[in-house]
């Protein structure tokens, strides 16, 4: 059977060009359509190959470049549903840790969060840790996270492409729905779900209101919107970074690690490290000229 695999890149430039022909030449490999176009951000590369392919060693001189390189199915069709984490995934950084940076106790929060990303600490207690942190802190400091926030390179088109082709969008998210609101609106999903800061008067509370969102959460809101849908769990799309999401990513018909952490790479097989989310299109058969304006 023909492996089809998909290379892509970001920013889209000659060299890059250049050094996936030379993997090709490697890796035997014979070099196939080109999905993107000169006004894309991410460069998309299609190859073939009918003998056995050292995947992890394709990968690995790939990396050299900053380059991703995933198989895909030869028959990859666009997908019906997405459902993408928010932190270190539609926005850059995580929004608990900018928070926590504005009240002055940024190492203290960070350090707790990439352990749990990395999957070292329970989701949930390292939220309630991190949360007891900012106990007494002005709720003022929300509004200047949203000031603040910055969105991943590619996600506008991500989600204005899917939706213009008739799927669904939904931000689903450990973080906190002062921050998914907008976002969600922002960016044109569908709708969104997350935690709910506590408050005391104009103060934040140090806790969450129950019931906490977390990975079996996340893994449940898939199974949900594809019922829902009347969609089989194959014709979904879930993105994410941390080992929270990794349940989720695991029964999506395409599950995709983006700068994913250590364990969710050995996890996820389908893995976005140098590209924008405009990759996450190219990977369901996309071409550029289906993008979205």
């Amino acid at each position: 059977m023909q492996a089809c695999i998909l290379f892509t890149a970001s920013p889209s430039s000659e060299s890059t060009v250049k050094n996936i022909r030379q993997l090709c030449r490697e890796f035997g490999l014979e070099p196939g359509k080109t999905l993107s176009d000169g006004t894309s951000s991410c460069l998309a590369q299609e190859a073939h190959s009918t003998a056995r392919i050292e995947f992890s060693a394709l990968r690995e001189a790939a990396a050299s470049y900053q380059i991703d390189v995933n198989e895909i199915q030869p028959d990859a069709r666009i997908k019906k549903l997405l459902i993408a984490d928010m932190d270190a995934t539609i926005i850059r950084g995580e929004s608990l840790d900018e928070l926590a940076a504005l009240a002055g106790i940024g190492s203290q929060i960070s350090a707790i969060t990439a352990r749990a990303m990395a999957g070292e600490l329970d989701f949930e207690q390292a939220l309630a840790a991190r949360l007891a942190l900012l106990k007494g802190q002005p709720a003022s400091l929300l509004d200047a996270v949203v000031k603040g926030v910055k969105i991943t390179p590619g996600a506008h088109c991500l989600v204005a492409t899917m939706r213009a082709h008739g799927a669904e969008c939904y931000l689903v998210s450990g973080g906190f729905t002062f921050l998914t609101s907008v976002i969600a609106q922002q960016l044109g999903f569908t709708g969104h779900h997350a935690n709910q800061l506590g408050l005391t008067g104009s103060q934040l509370s140090g806790t969450a209101l129950p019931p906490i969102l977390g990975k079996q959460a996340k893994r449940d809101f898939l199974h949900h919107y594809c019922g829902q849908m009347n969609i089989p769990l194959s014709q979904s799309l879930c993105v994410g970074d941390g080992a929270n999401d990794m349940m989720m990513l695991q029964e999506a018909g395409l599950g995709v690690a983006f700068e994913g952490k250590p364990a969710l790479r050995a996890a996820i097989d389908t893995q976005i490290s140098y590209s924008d989310l405009t990759a996450l299109l190219y990977l369901q058969g996309y071409d550029a000229r289906d993008f979205a304006a």
